[in-house]
């Protein structure tokens, strides 16, 4: 007789395999497998020149993530809008936290036709203090801002490789 603890153990396993089972057989192909949308990509796209310092932080990490434009088939094209927006305000009605609002809209074009192949928004938030001297709070808002571009770059990465057919 088996006690709870083991047969509740055996069952999650058998219900595991059975999981990993039914993976190929529901269409489900890795990303960054042969031929996945991640391979796709890679190196494929050219992104829009950076205007801001927002867009420059924002370009790095799409450059990590799709690499290089070393033979580009597709556009990426993208406005950020950020907005700061006081958070913590005292008694004193001194702003002591500033949150960051921001989105991304991009656009994902072929290069050779100019169809549309991705298109969307995506939006994120980061925060900072504001508690401190000038150049704290200076820094520690560009990193916040940095943060943010940097987040809003992995969500567009995200949609794209679930976009790209």
């Amino acid at each position: 007789m088996w006690s709870s603890e083991p047969r509740r153990l055996f069952l999650a396993r058998l219900g595991g395999l059975a999981a990993l089972a039914a993976v190929p057989s529901c269409g489900f192909q890795p990303v960054y497998g042969p031929g996945g949308a991640g391979t796709r990509l890679h190196g494929r796209v050219r992104i829009a020149e950076p205007r801001t310092r927002d867009d420059y932080a924002f370009l790095r990490r799409l450059t990590e993530r799709l690499g290089p434009d070393q033979s580009p088939s597709y556009d990426l094209a993208y406005t950020l809008r950020i907005a700061s927006v006081g958070q913590g305000i005292t008694a004193d009605e001194v702003t002591t936290r500033y949150s960051l609002n921001g989105t991304a809209a991009f656009t994902l074009t072929d290069s050779a036709t100019g169809a549309v192949v991705a298109q969307g928004e995506v939006s994120n938030f980061s925060s900072h203090s504001a508690a401190g001297s000038i150049i704290a709070t200076t820094a520690a808002e560009q990193d916040a801002r940095d943060r943010l571009a940097v987040m809003l770059a992995d969500q567009v990465v995200t949609r794209l490789l679930a976009m790209v057919p």
